[in-house]
């Protein structure tokens, strides 16, 4: 329920994690200790991961947070078990409880691999989601959509 605001992150703008065989583009949060500049109300790790055939990277996360991968292209595994996943899968990461710094092993196998990862701290609250709001309840969805209809969203 705070003010609406728009960041507009060109390509240029979008911080690179770069080393052999890997490249991870950061919109948001950190990754190796590469930081996107975005302005977040929660922390959030927003990063593209694109790794040459056989290659690997570590990706960093707050133990605490849910996270998800979605290959985009390629093949390749995740996590200490070396999980299979190919384009078109999506992965649900566990996480631990002790609020330490975690990480999580990508690899491509056979072919490069371009993966998504997004990751957040979980809000641990009820979700009422219609049209493009997401709030804590229908009277609140209600409310968003006539503050819309009012124009209190700002210009777009």
């Amino acid at each position: 329920m705070t003010a609406p605001r728009y960041q507009d992150l060109a390509g240029d703008a979008v911080p690179m994690r770069r080393q052999p065989g890997v490249e991870v583009r950061v919109f948001s949060g950190a990754s190796g200790g590469v930081t996107a500049p975005t302005k977040n109300f929660v922390p959030v790790t927003m990063v593209e991961i694109r790794l040459d055939r056989g290659a690997s990277v570590r990706q960093d996360l707050p133990a605490d947070y849910n996270a998800v991968i979605v290959v985009l292209e390629g093949e390749g595994s995740i996590g200490a078990e070396a999980k299979f996943l190919t384009a078109g899968d999506v992965a649900w990461l566990t996480r631990g409880g002790s609020g330490e710094a975690s990480e999580v092993a990508i690899r491509a196998k056979d072919k490069p691999l371009r993966a998504l990862l997004y990751a957040g701290r979980p809000l641990h609250e009820a979700v009422v989601a219609r049209g493009p709001f997401v709030m804590n309840t229908e009277a609140e969805i209600e409310q968003a959509y006539a503050d819309y209809r009012a124009g209190r969203f700002g210009p777009i």
